[in-house]
Order: structure tokens, then sequence, then C-alpha cells
């Protein structure tokens, strides 16, 4: 499994970016997949999660904010994150688990994209 992120950019405090990651080869329709962030000097957590059912997990200061979504169709899953602070500056990656359930720890994940970078201006 080859996951692309893409959709990073810059973008003023308050306003949205959707990022979207695909895979390449196997079909991740049945995986767990989360989107985890690693903002500059921090470690890496996770931001938002769901489940190859459709269940979501989302870290508390971007509920109501981010959305995770998945199209099996299209074999990708988006994060569509509105209102953006700038503390949010970022690498967002997203990752893929083989079965399971989605899970926080980073550990879980098996596979894992190369990062978009998310950047709020204050």
């Amino acid at each position: 499994v080859q996951l692309q992120a893409s959709g990073g950019g810059l973008v003023q405090a308050g306003g949205s970016l959707r990022l979207s990651c695909a895979s390449s080869g196997r079909t991740i329709n049945s995986y767990p997949m989360g989107w985890f962030r690693q903002a500059p000097g921090k470690e890496r957590e996770l931001v938002a999660a769901i489940s190859s059912g459709g269940s979501t997990y989302y870290l508390d200061s971007v509920k109501g904010r981010f959305t995770i979504s998945r199209d099996n169709a299209k074999n990708a899953v988006y994060l569509q994150m509105n209102s953006l602070k700038s503390d949010e500056t970022g690498i967002y990656y997203c990752a893929a688990r083989r079965g399971g359930l989605a899970a926080v720890v980073e550990t879980y994940y098996h596979y894992w994209g190369q990062g978009a970078q998310v950047t709020v201006s204050s």
C-alpha cells in the first residue's frame, strides 16, 4: 500500500483546507485510516481517524471543525479542515492500519503517506 497525501498549503487563520489521501495499488477500503499532525517541535498526534465502517474519532480540539471521510469508490480518505488556527500548522500525514479498529497510537498503523505541509498564518 502506497499512500499519497495532497491538498496542503498556506491559508489564513479561519480559512479552510481539504486534505486527500489516495492509495495506489491495494485497496484501503477495509483499513482503518488516520490523519496525524506533527507541529514544529512537537510529537506527532492523531487528529482524526475513521474505521472501515465509517465510525470516526476526533482530537478534542478539532471537533466541530474537522471532518474525516472516505470514498471507497475512489480508494481515498479526506480531511476537511475549517476554521483553521495558527497552532494547527504542521505536516499532516495519512496512515492506514491493516485491520482492527481505528487507533490513536501511531505505532498501530502500518502504512504512511509522505505528509502534506499545512501552514496557517495568523
